[in-house]
C-alpha cells in the first residue's frame, strides 16, 4: 500500500501526442499525477476542467500536472482537443501506471462489483517521493483542494531540489 513519504513508483506511458512521458521527466518539480476513469465522461471531463483552469497557479508553485486513465491514446488526444487540456494525458490501456500506484480496484455500480480505476491523485515532490494521496477524489473542487495543499507547504516542499 502506498503511502505519503514513500518513493514514487517509477512509470513510463505514452501521452496523447505519442511521447514517452516518464516520472523522470519531473524530477526538481512537483508533480500533480491523477487518475480518471474514463475519457470524455462528465466527471473526468469536470476534473480535467479544473486542472486546465488552475494550470497557471500550479506552475507557479513549481507543479505540473498529468491525468491518466485506461484509454487509448486516441482517445487522450480526442478527449484533450476536445476541452482545450493543456497537459499530459498518458493512454495506460495495460493499466501499468494505474497499477503501479494502486488506482485500479474493485468498485461498484448498481450493486454489481468490477475491476476499475478509481479516481485519485498523488503528489509527488521534486525529490520523487510521495508528498500526499487524494484516494478518492470527489470531483468538484478537487482542483483547488491539491492546489491549496501546495499552497500550504513550507517551501522547501514546493522548491526543486537543486538549489
Amino acid at each position: 500500500m502506498l503511502k505519503e513519504g514513500d518513493a514514487a513508483p517509477d512509470f513510463q506511458a505514452t501521452a496523447d501526442d505519442g511521447r514517452t512521458v516518464s516520472l523522470a521527466d519531473y524530477r526538481g518539480k512537483n508533480l500533480i499525477l491523477y487518475f480518471y476513469p474514463k475519457a470524455n465522461t462528465s466527471g473526468c471531463t469536470n476534473e480535467s476542467i479544473q486542472f486546465r483552469d488552475a494550470l497557471p497557479k500550479f506552475k507557479a508553485l513549481n507543479a505540473e500536472i498529468v491525468g491518466c486513465s485506461g484509454d487509448s491514446i486516441q482517445a487522450q488526444t480526442k478527449f484533450k482537443q476536445n476541452y482545450r487540456l493543456n497537459f499530459p494525458l498518458l493512454a495506460d490501456a495495460e493499466f501499468k501506471v494505474v497499477e503501479a500506484y494502486e488506482a485500479r480496484r474493485m468498485k461498484s455500480f448498481y450493486g454489481k462489483s468490477f475491476l476499475g480505476i478509481v479516481r485519485s491523485t498523488f503528489w509527488i515532490g521534486p525529490d520523487g517521493n510521495i508528498r500526499k494521496i487524494w484516494p478518492k477524489v470527489k470531483v468538484e473542487g478537487h482542483a483547488a483542494d491539491v492546489l491549496a495543499a501546495l499552497q500550504a507547504a513550507p517551501e522547501p516542499a514546493r522548491a526543486a531540489a537543486h538549489k
